[in-house]
């Protein structure tokens, strides 16, 4: 367990590609469960431990994952997220240039359930919702480009599918337009940071994940 930050009343873990933050109907289980084990067992409680999931990464997405220990720290982080009062940044490489160094980006995304995956539109349509965020060129190298990415709205795979839109697939997104997978079934995206004021204590907390220990990935974080 990578735990990047720990209180009473939240822990903040540094999710690894492939683990998946709540149940889902693949029945694999979550990486909730797997800290409620560690946690009991970290500590020796006799009883159930609570362990409250306050957002989501997607499965082949690394980085912060906040976790609330309380209800009381649940609730409020709950509101937190809803409002947008967390600032998270990612990480991005891919393999195309984008158009600008940096830019914001509005489309109009359409989420398809039964393919999990969502389309970007240029215009409102009908079952569309707004999607915003902004990005800048951090680093590149001779095949790739690291992109960093503030969310300003949290809708499905909204990096992912705004990237592609705009040209540049995420590295090993063979969903969104990556014309390979990575070797681990990765995808090149990383929940780097999470800016919140905390939720009991009300102190400034900003959380920084490291990167997944690649090559491409320990190059650019240099």
């Amino acid at each position: 367990m990578d735990v990047l930050y720990e209180d009473n009343h939240i822990i903040v873990i540094n999710k690894c590609s492939g683990e998946i933050v709540q149940g889902d109907k693949t029945g694999d289980k979550p990486l909730s469960d797997i800290l409620k084990e560690w946690l009991k067992a970290k500590y020796q409680k006799p009883g159930n431990v609570f362990v409250g999931v306050t957002h989501r990464l997607d499965r082949p997405v690394s980085g912060v994952v906040v976790f609330a220990k309380t209800s009381k720290a649940l609730s409020r982080l709950n509101e937190m997220f809803r409002l947008g009062k967390v600032k998270k940044t990612y990480w991005a490489i891919v393999k195309n240039q984008p158009p600008r160094d940096e830019d914001d980006l509005t489309h109009w995304l359409e989420r398809n359930e039964k393919q999990n995956k969502s389309y970007a539109y240029d215009q409102e349509r009908p079952n569309t919702k707004q999607a915003v965020l902004h990005y800048k060129l951090i680093a590149s190298s001779d095949h790739y480009y690291l992109l960093e990415v503030d969310l300003k709205t949290g809708r499905h795979h909204q990096i992912r599918c705004q990237l592609a839109k705009i040209g540049c697939p995420i590295k090993g997104d063979l969903k969104y337009g990556a014309d390979r997978s990575n070797p681990d079934g990765s995808i090149s995206l990383h929940a780097r940071s999470a800016g919140f004021i905390h939720p009991v204590s009300k102190e400034e907390i900003e959380i920084i994940a490291p990167v997944p220990k690649d090559n491409l990935w320990k190059a650019f974080s240099k």
